[in-house]
């Protein structure tokens, strides 16, 4: 039997990808109960390799004893994509089918707070302008209250 390939979804954290597998469904019954992978091997292995730019880098295998289980792959370099797939084997079954490829930049720290800063730098900005504004108005060099004296015109 091959060991079909894992369900594999990549979010991006600053200079890290956050990556969850889901291991494939198995073909097998056992009282009408469709097992899964670790009812059948209690415990399964998965590689995963990682492209980036600078190559192709397989990570050490790691073993795994759940049917969906999440990992952080960290160290990154921010603002680079990467592309990753997983392939899951189990002790007396070395036969599977790699994940299909998955890509994603991975975020930098700097792009985390962009956002909130621009907006506050922006709500800052307003604040000041509207306060100078109301200075010149009170001081009535904007919409004077009165005219001035045709003497003073």
């Amino acid at each position: 039997a091959i060991l079909g390939p894992p369900e594999v979804n990549i979010t991006s954290c600053p200079n890290c990808l956050s990556v969850t597998i889901k291991l494939p469904a198995s073909h097998f019954r056992h009282k009408g109960k469709l097992l899964s992978l670790i009812d059948i091997y209690e415990e399964l292995d998965y590689d995963i390799t990682l492209k980036s730019q600078d190559g192709e880098h397989k990570r050490p295998r790691q073993r795994t004893t759940e049917e969906v289980f999440s990992i952080v792959i960290e160290e990154l370099y921010p603002s680079r994509n990467y592309c990753l797939s997983v392939g899951v084997t189990a002790s007396l079954n070395k036969n599977s089918v790699p994940s299909p490829w998955k890509c994603v930049t991975a975020d930098s720290e700097a792009q985390q707070g962009y956002q909130e800063a621009a907006v506050a730098g922006a709500v800052c900005v307003s604040l000041i302008i509207a306060a100078i504004l109301k200075c010149v108005h009170a001081a009535g060099f904007i919409f004077p209250k009165f005219s001035l004296p045709q003497t003073l015109v």
